[in-house]
């Protein structure tokens, strides 16, 4: 995945209510409960259909690290999605979301003013349509550079242009060389 989409999967991850299983064995047992046999999980992990089910009846405990890092990946994606549902819901509907970045941010105004990029740390609480539009885009497929793009927005539109009441010119926000990203719901 990407870091944008990653740091939005962890936003929402942080809702669940109960700990998404850690060992092998349950692991597995609840992707071939979800997606409904041992033949999907074993294409979708690109493992053979016997191996799913040595790890079902706990023959198998161990997985190779790659597998491992695989399966709990699929495992917290199909995770409490009710919950899930609702976090995003409510963030795109009430509570916004914050966002936390130590970035490479610039901007594209008229001559005269400053705008040579620079790293800054910024915390800036996002109203709900930007939460929104950033969770739709992601549950669309969307790359790394247009989630990254979106951001950018978000952040020329809260923090440069304070909604609209101050740098009314101001063309294009540049947000690149990300160091550091963190959203929270």
């Amino acid at each position: 995945m990407s870091l944008i989409g990653d740091g939005l999967e962890k936003a929402v991850q942080k809702a669940f209510t109960r700990p998404a299983p850690k060992n092998a064995g349950p692991q597995m047992r609840y992707l071939v409960k979800r997606l409904g046999g041992t033949k999907t999980v074993a294409q979708m992990l690109r493992i053979s259909q016997r191996t799913v089910e040595r790890y079902v009846k706990d023959q198998i405990k161990k997985p190779r690290p790659d597998l491992a890092a695989r399966l709990e990946r699929e495992v917290k994606k199909r995770w409490q999605p009710q919950i899930r549902a609702k976090a995003k819901a409510k963030a795109a509907s009430t509570g916004g979301i914050v966002i936390d970045t130590r970035a490479r941010m610039g901007y594209t105004a008229p001559i005269g003013s400053t705008d040579q990029d620079r790293i800054r740390h910024l915390t800036v609480a996002l109203p709900p349509q930007y939460a929104a539009r950033l969770f739709d885009a992601q549950e669309q497929g969307a790359t790394e550079q247009r989630l990254q793009e979106l951001a950018a927005e978000a952040l020329k539109d809260v923090y440069f242009q304070d909604g609209g009441r101050r740098a009314g010119s101001l063309e294009e926000v540049r947000f690149t060389d990300i160091e550091h990203l963190e959203f929270d719901l």
